[in-house]
Parts: C-alpha cells; sequence; structure tokens
C-alpha cells in the first residue's frame, strides 16, 4: 500500500512537535497562493475565482499521492498561458464554452499524466532538452508579462500569444491609456521588487495586495474607471464535469499532452533542485506523474483547470521547512476558509495589482545567462534555444516546443551518425594510448599500427560513416600498415547493420593480410560480437581488455595469460544482453 499511497510513509512517523512547522509553512503558500491564483486564471482566460477552485481539491490530492513535501502545486503562469493559447486556436471555442472545455482539458491532462505514470513512461520528458525548456520558457515569460499589459494600461485589447500581436493590439490603444491603472501596476512591481530585496521572508505580494485593496476603497477610484476584480463567488466549486462533445475533445488533446508533459516537465525540475538542497531522495518520477494525473482529474471534477508545480510557492515550501506533506493540506484549507468567507475582501483588488503580480513573479523565467553560455560554447544548441524562442514568442507556443524538440532530435540523430573518431598513439614513458591530435609530439605514431577508437554506439545510421572513415585511415597508412586495433570502450551497443558492414571490413583487411584485433569492449558488446558472428571470423586471441595487451600481443605473439584471456572473452551467462 506504501507504494501506491505514499502519504502512509510519512504519516506513520508523524508527530506533534511537526504539526507548528506544517502550518506556518501551509498558510505562508496560501497568502501566496491566493493572489497568484486569481491572476493567473485571468491569464487563462478564465474568472479569477478559478485560480482559487484550482488550488483547493488539487492539492488535497496531491498529499496523499504526492512524494516530496517541497513542492507547491497549483495553477501556475505557464500552463495558463497554454491553456489560453490552446483554446484560443480551437476555432469551435465559444465564450459559453470555454470554461467548460478548460474544465474538460484539466482532466485530459490528467488522464494522460496518469498514464503515462502508471506505464512508466516518465522517460519522455527527456526529450525536452534543456535548450528547448530555457528557450521556450523565457518566450513565454515575456509573452505572459507582455499579455497583462490590458491590465496595467486600463485598456480592452484582444488577446493573443504572439508577441507582435499583443504589442500591435496595446499600441492600437494606447489613446485610451487609464493613468491611474498604470500607477497603480507600476507602484505594486516597484513595492514588490524593493520588498523582495530588502526581505525575501516578508509576504510582500500580500502587503501589494492589501495595499492595493485600501488605496481603491478608500481613494474611490473606481469612479476614475480602475479595474478591479470585482465580485469573486462565495463558496465551494461543485462536483460536476461538463458535457463535452466528441469532437471537442478531440481537438483538445494535443493540448493535453503538451501541457501533461510540459507540466510534469517543470514538476520534475523543482522537485530536484529543491530535493538537493534538502540533501533528500523522496521524489519519484513516475509516482509524481501519477499524483499530478489524479490532482488533474480529481480537480476537474471541481471545477479545476490544468495545474502543476510552482517555483515561486516550492520556494517558499523549501524556506518555511515544512516537516511533512501535511502543508499541502494547510494550504489547501486556507483557500477553502477564503472561499467561504473572505472573497467579498478582493472585490476592490486592481487588476493592475494582479498584472504586476504576474510580471515579477514570471520575470525570473528569463534565463540570459544560460544563453550566453550556450554562445560560447555550444553554438548548435544555441541554435535550438533561439528557434524555440523566436517561434513560441511569434508564431505559437505548440509550434515553438514541437520545433526545439525536432531539432534537437535531428542533432542527436546527426551526432551519432557522424561520432567523434580517434587515431590512438601510445605516450611517451607511459602505458597510456591517447588521440595523437591532442598530444601530439608526445604521442609515438607508427606506421605498421593502427589504433582507432570509436566514441558512439555502432548502429545503421554510422555504419557507413565508421566503415567509409576507417578505410580512409587504413588507405592513408598505405603498404606499411600490418594491424587495425579497435578500442571499443565507447561502444555500447552494435546493431545488424554495424554488426554486417564490421565483418566486411574485417573480411578486407585479412584478403590484405592485415590483422584486426578488438580492446576494451564492454560485455554487452561481447556478447554482441560472438551472437553477430563477428567474432567467428577472429581467433579468440584477437580480444583483449586494454589496448596496451593488443598491441604486445601484436608484437610479441605469445599465448594470453589466463585471467586476462578469461576477462577479455568473458560472456553473459544469463543471455541477454543488459547483463
Amino acid at each position: 500500500m506504501n507504494k501506491i499511497l505514499p502519504f502512509l510513509d510519512w504519516i506513520k512517523k508523524y508527530r506533534w512537535s511537526f504539526l507548528p512547522h506544517d502550518l506556518i509553512a501551509g498558510v505562508t503558500v496560501a497568502i501566496v497562493l491566493i493572489p497568484q491564483g486569481l491572476a493567473y486564471a485571468l491569464i487563462a482566460g478564465l474568472p479569477a475565482v478559478y485560480g482559487l477552485y484550482a488550488s483547493m481539491v488539487p492539492l488535497v490530492v496531491y498529499m496523499f499521492f504526492g512524494t516530496s513535501r517541497a513542492l507547491g502545486v497549483g495553477p501556475v503562469a505557464m500552463d495558463s498561458l497554454l491553456v489560453a493559447a490552446g483554446l484560443g486556436a480551437i476555432a469551435s471555442v465559444g465564450p459559453d464554452n470555454y470554461i467548460a472545455m478548460a474544465i474538460a482539458l484539466a482532466f485530459l491532462v490528467g488522464g494522460i499524466q496518469f498514464l503515462l505514470g502508471v506505464f512508466r513512461m516518465g522517460f519522455l520528458v527527456n526529450f525536452l532538452s534543456k535548450p528547448v525548456i530555457s528557450g521556450f520558457t523565457s518566450a513565454a515569460a515575456l509573452i505572459i508579462m507582455f499579455s497583462q499589459l490590458k491590465y496595467l494600461l486600463g485598456i480592452e485589447m484582444e488577446g493573443s500569444s504572439q508577441l507582435h500581436l499583443i504589442l500591435w493590439n496595446a499600441f492600437q490603444h494606447v489613446d485610451e491609456i487609464n493613468p491611474i491603472d498604470l500607477s497603480i501596476g507600476i507602484v505594486g512591481i516597484l513595492l514588490m521588487v524593493v520588498l523582495k530585496k530588502w526581505n525575501r521572508k516578508l509576504p510582500y505580494i500580500l502587503m501589494v495586495v492589501v495595499l492595493g485593496i485600501l488605496a481603491v476603497y478608500f481613494l474611490q477610484l473606481v469612479q476614475y474607471g480602475v479595474g478591479i476584480v470585482g465580485e469573486v463567488p462565495k463558496g465551494l466549486p461543485s462536483a460536476t464535469f461538463p458535457e463535452i462533445k466528441w469532437s471537442v475533445l478531440t481537438d483538445l488533446w494535443p493540448i493535453a499532452l503538451t501541457l501533461a508533459l510540459v507540466g510534469y516537465l517543470e514538476t520534475i525540475t523543482i522537485g530536484k533542485g529543491v530535493e538537493d538542497k534538502m540533501n533528500g531522495d523522496g521524489l519519484k518520477a513516475n509516482k509524481e506523474l501519477v499524483a499530478l494525473g489524479l490532482s488533474n482529474m480529481a480537480g476537474s471534477l471541481f471545477q479545476s483547470y490544468p495545474i502543476t508545480s510552482s517555483f515561486s510557492r516550492s520556494a517558499i515550501y523549501y524556506e518555511a521547512k515544512p516537516k511533512t506533506n501535511l502543508a499541502t493540506l494547510f494550504t489547501a484549507g486556507t483557500v477553502l476558509l477564503t472561499l467561504l468567507f473572505l472573497t467579498p475582501l478582493f472585490y476592490y483588488l486592481p487588476n493592475a495589482v494582479l498584472a504586476s503580480i504576474i510580471m515579477v513573479s514570471v520575470y525570473g523565467l528569463v534565463d540570459a545567462n544560460y544563453a550566453k553560455i550556450l554562445w560560447q560554447y555550444r553554438k548548435d544548441e544555441f541554435l535550438v534555444l533561439v528557434t524555440t524562442f523566436i517561434l513560441t514568442l511569434f508564431v505559437g507556443i505548440m509550434e515553438g516546443i514541437l520545433t526545439g524538440v525536432l531539432i534537437s532530435l535531428l542533432l542527436m540523430v546527426y551526432r551519432t551518425s557522424n561520432p567523434h573518431v580517434a587515431v590512438l598513439g601510445n605516450i611517451r614513458g607511459t602505458p597510456y594510448y591517447r588521440n595523437v591530435n591532442r598530444f601530439a609530439s608526445d604521442a609515438i605514431v607508427r606506421p605498421d599500427l593502427l589504433i582507432v577508437r570509436f566514441d558512439a554506439q555502432l548502429y545503421f545510421g554510422n555504419a557507413n560513416f565508421f566503415k567509409t572513415h576507417l578505410t580512409e585511415l587504413i588507405e592513408e597508412k598505405g603498404p606499411a600498415l600490418k594491424a587495425v586495433i579497435l578500442n571499443a570502450e565507447a561502444i555500447n551497443y552494435i546493431d545488424s547493420s554495424a554488426a554486417m558492414a564490421l565483418k566486411k571490413l574485417i573480411e578486407n583487411l585479412y584478403g590484405k593480410g592485415v590483422h584486426f584485433f578488438i580492446a576494451g569492449a564492454i560485455g554487452p558488446t561481447r556478447d554482441i560480437l560472438f551472437t553477430s558472428g563477428i567474432m567467428d571470423l577472429l581467433p579468440k586471441a584477437c580480444l583483449f581488455v586494454e589496448t596496451r595487451e593488443a598491441v604486445e600481443f601484436f608484437d610479441h605473439p605469445s599465448v594470453k595469460d589466463g585471467v586476462k584471456d578469461k576477462v577479455a572473452l568473458q560472456r553473459n551467462p544469463l543471455g541477454n544482453q543488459s547483463y
């Protein structure tokens, strides 16, 4: 049962002394989550109260199934933007069923995450490389920030997920700017930045919210056209599921898949970072998928839109040092009390304050330093980052992510099909054999011997490259060449196509009177050498543990040492290649 319900592991060890820590951490996070939830719902194109709905039931479910006590789940800016962009791209979405589709989307996202977790498919998120993530998050952060111009400037403008359209729409309404809204927003941003730098432990978001409400109420700013949240429905969300046509669900699944993977990626990235700081290893990737999936599915039954882990709230959990996942329950409980009794307090909350909260919260997602590092040392990965960034910014979020992933995969295929190949030589006065290009005059290069290291697995994608490159090196040696030694330390797999190419190469060498030796092959590779028939062409004496042993054998052919021979020829007794 502990594997199914992770909370059983910590609940058995719970002590009353843990309660104050969990309570303080939970309430502290809730103080940030409530205004953030209201703000993020606006990004998603939903009424503000849906941000609170997404901050309650999903958190309770995560408490039972989550594996990290420091992950702050709930609505986040990134997923909110993806919801708005995804639903906005579906022509059949109208204002009447927009909310219903956002809720149904949460159920689909949860279903995908749950199935991925059950079938242990968490590795799929590895296809989202760091440059893709950085380019996407930086672009998305800018889109989120500029999407708040309508609230910051106090104007009515059409929304978009493309930066140039956002700026153009804002420019068309520049004569409608409300200077009071703009002033409130700027003051809110400055206050949060200053208070955060002064003391990070201050509830600066709550302080700005309170000051904004008081300013609007006592100065009667509504009569000057200042935009406010207005009435936030009081009470708990009803348990229901929206009626959605099957045809609409088929339109939603690509958005749901993107949200499922991006949300999981955020959770794992944040979770690993927090666990490392806390010197813990409790985070279980596939269990987190299940936990997120169940949280999203259960939340959708109570009118929640898609949720995942938050950078800012997880950082607060970490600083507050909760003892167990019970802190998440206290966070949800505080949101529940707010929905029951405190929603009237948010009536006069200025939209400009919510806009300033969003802008300050997502600014940290723009990562220029990583781009600089890639520009200096990894030009190819810099191209991936920039392409993802530009496409996300000016074409679309989905297009940016998918193109970035595609380019990353193409780069990976290119690298593996054109891997590094090194010619090795003996370093003078040592038993070591290293790349002759790196050690220049210190490496001894023999005319009668060619030692080559192939730094990749051998498969159909690089088999021809391997054969062609090695043939060129052999021809460069000329008639003086008597033996070729393949250093196979970096070769962890040989597929059937590559095995066939290697056999033909060996046959050609033997036809010319040139010996062929293999050194350093690891266990799974040795098994393939035997099962593929390669060793049928070679004497068993041609397989060595180290390169120097192959050279010594070539120089002085003799019976190999029994132990060395056993190690070099050792095969898997179980008959599989993963032993």
